[in-house]
């Protein structure tokens, strides 16, 4: 059993992209209280769940309880899978309805007496202890570090472009295809989300109707060290032209939401309608295709209308000026 800790700006995307991954390892979220995820899965799992964007930490769940006191008997009665010395961190949830202050203090006097030490500035295991409605105690496996994601963003890359998603935003996106091999970013502007697909080890393929786009997207991949990439100049509504007889294994893609100018001189939502059809054309039976729209385009009415089968939509107000929905299709 594992427990997975996701972040809260976008919990309901977080959730599935959890689900995206346990799809593929063979696992399933069986409990969810808060922000922690309760799941049935093994070690065979944790390669997928590496891959993770939108959470906080992973690890195995070794007890949970209804009270600090069942806790800390559990935790008596418990063989603690601890490697050289440990920590207790407690984390409170905005749900906790349990007094945890002591809990360090106290589940760390219960695994010391197992004959396990204590090192508080160096420890190779970190116990967590998760207090929501209930409460949990886990030994951490992965920390995603914000830090890492922090250096990836627009403002850090060689060849910089001020409208980019979050590093782990894109991250998720990808991760909510489900691919395995490959994607393809029709938009890709400055290859924000080629960068996070390539660092799991997908093979990128991009395109931009702007040459310099094209130019800086190669500079930021090389400079994150992917090497697998293909990217072609042209038409985003024109992909079969790009890619003939190619059938993708998924497509995740931000498309601009701005001017004319920024549009190459065409009308937003027929660009979208347009462009859309010929994702279509280029996905694979199965596919996933993830994108974002401004709520002021129905990309569910339009997706249905090619053919598309929504999943799921996910809503996020980035500014006053700037409200939008992810969308996840399936062909």
């Amino acid at each position: 059993m594992l427990y997975i800790a996701i972040l809260g700006n976008l919990p309901e995307m977080a959730m599935d992209e959890v689900k995206a991954m346990l799809e593929l390892a063979g696992g399933e979220i069986i409990g969810k209280d808060y922000l922690l995820l309760t799941v049935r899965a093994d070690e065979s799992a944790f390669p997928f769940l590496n891959r993770l964007g939108l959470a906080h930490e992973y690890g195995k769940l070794v007890l949970k309880a209804n009270s600090v006191q069942e806790l800390l008997q559990k935790a008596e009665r418990t063989e603690w899978p601890i490697q050289g010395v440990f920590k207790v961190e407690t984390e409170t949830m905005s749900n906790c309805i349990h007094d945890v202050i002591d809990i360090p203090k106290k589940l760390g006097a219960v695994i010391h007496a197992q004959g396990f030490r204590v090192n508080l500035s160096a420890p190779d295991t970190v116990v967590r202890v998760y207090c929501g409605e209930k409460l949990y105690a886990g030994i951490r496996r992965c920390f995603f570090d914000p830090k890492e994601f922090e250096r990836r963003k627009a403002h850090y890359r060689p060849f910089f472009r001020p409208i980019s998603l979050h590093p782990r935003i894109s991250r998720a996106m990808v991760n909510l295809t489900k691919a395995k091999r490959e994607i393809l970013d029709p938009f890709m502007g400055a290859g924000g989300i080629l960068i996070e697909a390539g660092l799991l080890g997908l093979k990128v393929y991009g395109v931009d109707i702007k040459p310099e786009m094209i130019a800086g997207a190669k500079i930021n991949l090389q400079h994150c060290g992917i090497r697998d990439y293909v990217l072609k100049l042209g038409d985003a509504t024109n992909l079969e032209r790009l890619f003939p007889e190619k059938q993708f294994e998924a497509i995740a893609t931000d498309p601009p939401y701005g001017t004319s100018a920024t549009l190459a001189g065409r009308k937003r939502n027929e660009l979208y309608r347009k462009a859309l059809r010929s994702m279509y054309n280029v996905l694979r039976e199965g596919g996933r295709l993830v994108i974002a729209f401004p709520i002021t385009f129905d990309g569910k009415m339009e997706g249905e209308k090619i053919g598309f089968k929504l999943i799921s939509r996910y809503y996020q107000r980035v500014h006053k000026s700037l409200k939008r929905y992810f969308y996840v299709f399936e062909k």
